[in-house]
């Protein structure tokens, strides 16, 4: 009877590291594709499937999006009123509602802010936010260090090791 717990154990643990080493190596591909894009083809947002994400880095949206949240934009120039919507300007990307759109001419504006923002163009815009996820930007700023993934494939190998590798030295069937 222990030793079919102890299998069904190995079999459950086995299955989780499996999920973990596929989900680590997910991350770690859209890390590179996203480094690519970014460092080796100097834009200024990687382009995953239709979509990009930011880091919020200032207040201007506050009560909708704060400091350190990430959203995610799906890149499109068809947007409407109310949108929140990302647009270059000069270097930076920034997040505002869209208040106005008059053909090409948008008007632009942070929830938190007193005054509308400059006029822009449609062709400034990169698209629309369609998800918030709150707080995560910190979590995302610790995880995504080269050590902690490093530490991370560590753990996932040795808890390979100790669940799977009899005294002996070979794998357990």
């Amino acid at each position: 009877m222990l030793s079919k717990v102890r299998r069904c154990f190995r079999w459950l643990i086995g299955i989780i590291l499996n999920i973990l080493i596929v989900l680590v190596t997910i991350f770690i591909i859209i890390g590179i594709y996203y480094l690519f894009q970014i460092k080796i083809l100097n834009k200024g947002y990687a382009n995953l499937f239709g979509y990009t994400f930011f880091q919020v880095a200032t207040g201007s949206m506050s009560d909708t999006i704060e400091i350190g949240d990430v959203i995610i934009v799906r890149i499109t120039k068809e947007i409407e009123g109310n949108d929140i919507i990302v647009y270059k300007e000069e270097e930076n990307y920034i997040t505002h509602r869209l208040i106005l759109k008059n053909g090409e001419e948008l008007i632009a504006k942070g929830d938190a802010n007193n005054s509308e923002d400059k006029p822009i163009k449609l062709e400034q815009v990169l698209g629309k936010v369609e998800i918030i996820i709150p707080k995560i930007g910190m979590w995302r700023d610790i995880i995504m260090t080269p050590e902690i993934i490093g530490l991370i494939i560590v753990v996932i190998v040795l808890l390979s090791f100790v669940f799977f590798y009899n005294k002996n030295g070979g794998k357990d069937e």
